[in-house]
């Protein structure tokens, strides 16, 4: 399909929500001490913390509403209810993302082998500043932090990546697939890192101080969006439904940090060790790639509307017996009846 068939009206409306809403988060957030010197709002909490799992994550998710309000578009293909045969692709995005990360933090120290720390000697000094040095062992701390991270981040952290995800893989994926997979996708991932510019120039995920700042923190971002995004959209596609890219990115957030714990020295963290670096997010631009060289695998799941029965096959001719007549035409289906899954490509 061509760029002609674009909803061009509705994609510009949505995206002028999920920028708008979450940039103006960000002015917010930089008037008040950015990332790095936020004020706290309670005790242990920075307003940017608020503002960013808040508004900014959850602007796309209100833009996906206000657009459908305000063009008058309907509920019917919000991508919310649960496709139970896709389950598999649920189960890929709670796993997936751990040994995508785990994959890239062998690649990284692979690589770069001096910033690897087996003595955990970060974790051990933050043990120490606490009063714990001694009390605990830092491989059990890790232990947790792994367990955590694969079996409850995903659950936990789903409340704000659903913001993120009812906007982009609900909403604007759907629309941009008409352009195919891989167009679509290039452009998710442009679209989705340009959208984390302001907090990422702010020293989210990458920092202030690193080589290349503030510029290649940033285009990193894209690229990861970019690799990321994909291994999201297929999920969705193959799921049938948003929540398999709500946990997968869930799963993401959750054990993205692993690598902070094993490193020494001052690593690029536009390389890695975490999958945000081009080295770190290796695996993820693998699969990625074999998912765009393979189009068979973006074919959507498209169950059966309830109530409805697949016709049972003609029963085969008997010997001799001359051909049956072709059966006739069916009545011409109107446009709208075309495409009654959303996703259906």
């Amino acid at each position: 399909m061509s760029a002609n068939s674009l909803d061009t009206r509705r994609l510009l409306i949505f995206l002028g929500f999920a920028f708008g809403l979450a940039w103006l988060t960000a002015l917010v957030l930089a008037l008040n001490g950015g990332l790095a010197n936020s004020p706290e709002i309670l005790p242990g909490i920075p307003l940017a913390v608020v503002l960013v799992a808040g508004p900014y994550m959850w602007a796309p998710a209100l833009a996906h509403l206000l657009t459908r309000l305000i063009t008058r578009e309907g509920w019917r293909d919000t991508g919310l209810r649960p496709v139970l045969a896709g389950w598999p692709y649920w189960l890929a995005a709670w796993v997936l993302p751990g040994l995508l990360t785990v994959a890239g933090l062998v690649v990284y120290f692979g690589l770069f082998p001096q910033h690897f720390d087996p003595t955990l000697g970060l974790l051990r000094d933050l043990l120490a500043q606490s009063g714990q040095a001694g009390l605990i062992d830092p491989w059990a701390v890790v232990a947790l932090q792994i367990g955590q991270a694969i079996l409850i981040a995903p659950l936990i952290n789903s409340v704000f990546t659903f913001g993120e995800e009812f906007g982009w893989r609900a909403y604007l994926q759907p629309k941009l697939m008409a352009l195919g997979p891989r167009r679509a996708m290039l452009l998710m991932g442009l679209i989705w890192g340009v959208w984390h510019w302001p907090v990422i120039v702010m020293g989210h995920n990458y920092g202030l101080d690193y080589p290349g700042a503030p510029w290649l923190g940033p285009l990193a971002m894209v690229w990861f969006t970019f690799v990321c995004g994909t291994v999201l959209g297929w999920l969705t596609v193959r799921g049938g439904s948003v929540w398999p890219a709500v946990i997968g990115h869930a799963a993401i957030n959750g054990i993205a940090g692993l690598g902070a714990l094993f490193i020494q020295g001052e690593p690029n963290p536009v390389l890695g060790p975490l999958p945000v670096g081009v080295i770190g997010g290796l695996p993820w631009a693998l699969l990625t790639l074999g998912l765009l060289l393979v189009p068979a695998v973006w074919r959507a799941r498209t169950p059966p509307t309830a109530g409805q029965v697949s016709p049972a096959p003609a029963p085969a001719p008997a010997l001799g017996a001359p051909p049956a007549e072709p059966a006739s035409r069916p009545a011409p289906t109107r446009p709208e009846q075309l495409d009654d899954s959303r996703y259906t490509h």
